[in-house]
């Protein structure tokens, strides 16, 4: 029997770290490299310690790291102790505040900073920093002290943060209606044909890979996902864009600009660390290593912000600088395209 003791979870003795339902075309798989899939930075090690304390349940039973998931089985990782994304520990953070007043305050992100605790990263956050500096931050739907929205840890750029409810519900109405302004700036690989373009297409968790996101083309999974994008300039084997969000999916831009064939320089979730375009010389492999060590992650930066203030209705707009490992590659991108046209 691969089932392990039925004892149900006694009142707030475990708490729920992880939940995941096995999807109707999953094939059967032991529970260890099904939660493998799942859990960013989890070792295999650290998952067969936890099904071996008793830590891994199954439908609502305990199982051992050699439990078979099937379709449509529940899987649960419970603890003694609270997710660490709830402990909350303010942290002596510098942040870069570009606007503050009594409601709101805009934040230019720097690259590599996560904006909230999760799995691996539990200090050096945005939040530990927030909480550091603000009291009584209000808690948004995701038990997330002032934040409205987010950004991935290795994009920067900019990010509005509430400091009352009131700003809190009027700025996520913002967002949910889309009307706010987005606008980041983006270097993908290839040539992207039209100048000009909209990307339409629901995004939802990739069924093999719950780490990655993906286009579900005929709609019927994932959410309504739409993006705008313009061509800033052609380099080559690689085009600097700006793509303005209608909507805020998780790696949205990262997702819909794969789906068209141009992944973002470097985003190694992706596949874009990989040398997606150009030659087969060994130059030309030097010149993209050196571009991957210059920006060692995806070539993506939130420019443009702009929203509806909560409690005086002024239009409100900020714009921020592209940070200098991106400009150092796009730069670097600009030289190299002069020379192979011979215009250096």
């Amino acid at each position: 029997m691969e089932e392990q003791g039925t004892r149900e979870p006694e009142g707030d003795e475990l708490f729920e770290h992880y939940k995941f339902v096995a999807s109707k075309g999953q094939e059967p798989l032991r529970v260890d490299k099904f939660l493998m899939n799942f859990i960013e930075n989890a070792t295999r090690n650290k998952i067969q310690q936890a099904a071996k304390t008793g830590n891994i349940w199954v439908n609502e039973s305990i199982v051992k790291q050699n439990y078979k998931v099937k379709a449509g089985d529940v899987v649960k990782v419970l603890f003694e102790h609270p997710p660490h994304e709830f402990l909350l520990v303010p942290e002596d953070i510098p942040l870069n505040i570009v606007y503050e007043d009594e409601t709101l305050l805009v934040v230019n992100k720097p690259p590599g900073m996560v904006v909230h605790p999760g799995h691996g990263n539990y200090s050096g956050t945005l939040i530990n920093g927030l909480i550091h500096h603000f009291d009584n931050l209000p808690i948004n739907s995701n038990e997330r002290p002032g934040l409205v929205h987010r950004i991935d840890k290795d994009t920067s750029g900019l990010l509005v943060v509430a400091k009352t409810e009131t700003a809190m519900t009027h700025l996520a109405k913002q967002f949910f209606d889309k009307t706010s302004e987005r606008e980041y700036i983006a270097l993908v690989w290839g040539n992207v044909e039209n100048d000009t373009g909209t990307i339409e297409g629901h995004i939802g968790r990739n069924p093999k890979n719950r780490l990655q996101m993906q286009v579900f083309p005929d709609g019927d999974q994932g959410k309504e996902a739409v993006t705008h994008y313009k061509v800033l300039e052609r380099l080559g084997y690689v085009t600097l864009v700006s793509c303005r969000l209608e909507t805020g999916r998780t790696h949205q831009i990262r997702v819909h600009m794969k789906h068209i064939g141009h992944t973002l320089f470097n985003d190694a979730r992706y596949g874009g660390e990989r040398i997606l375009k150009g030659t087969v010389f060994t130059k030309y492999r030097q010149f993209v290593e050196n571009c991957f060590k210059v920006l060692p992650r995806q070539a993506l930066h939130a420019k443009t912000l702009g929203f509806l203030h909560p409690v005086t209705g002024k239009q409100m707009r900020f714009d921020s600088e592209i940070p200098e490992d991106m400009l150092q590659c796009i730069e670097k991108w600009k030289g190299y395209s002069k020379q192979s046209r011979g215009l250096a």
